[in-house]
């Protein structure tokens, strides 16, 4: 599982390069994001724009990693393709995470 990360004004943003989140990925995606969370302590953005897939396992990393985020941290979400974007509302972790349509939305929105 690839990602990129960067930072801007003190967000952490952390873009999937990969089009499918699924079973056989989800293991290593939970890992990936257990580093770079280990001692985050602000706001960060996961960017799905690049994500055309996922299935359950893919949701449970994404809830595992959003456990796994230090309690003075956030993880927030960016740029849902409408797929991901259904299976998110589907299983009402929509209301769980706060969701930008993009990541400029994310970069405007202080928390």
């Amino acid at each position: 599982m690839d990602f990129s990360t960067e930072q801007k004004d003190g967000l952490e943003i952390v873009t999937v390069e990969a089009d499918r989140i699924d079973a056989a990925v989800a293991i290593n995606f939970k890992d990936r994001m257990r580093e770079m969370m280990s001692d985050y302590s602000g706001r960060m953005v996961l960017d799905l724009s690049k994500v055309s897939f996922i299935d359950s396992s893919g949701l449970g990393a994404i809830v595992a990693a959003m456990k796994l985020m230090p309690a003075t941290g956030k993880l927030e979400l960016a740029g849902l393709t409408s797929a991901v974007d259904k299976v998110f509302r589907m299983t009402r972790m929509d209301s769980i995470f706060t969701i930008h349509a993009s990541l400029t939305d994310a970069e405007q929105h202080a928390s």
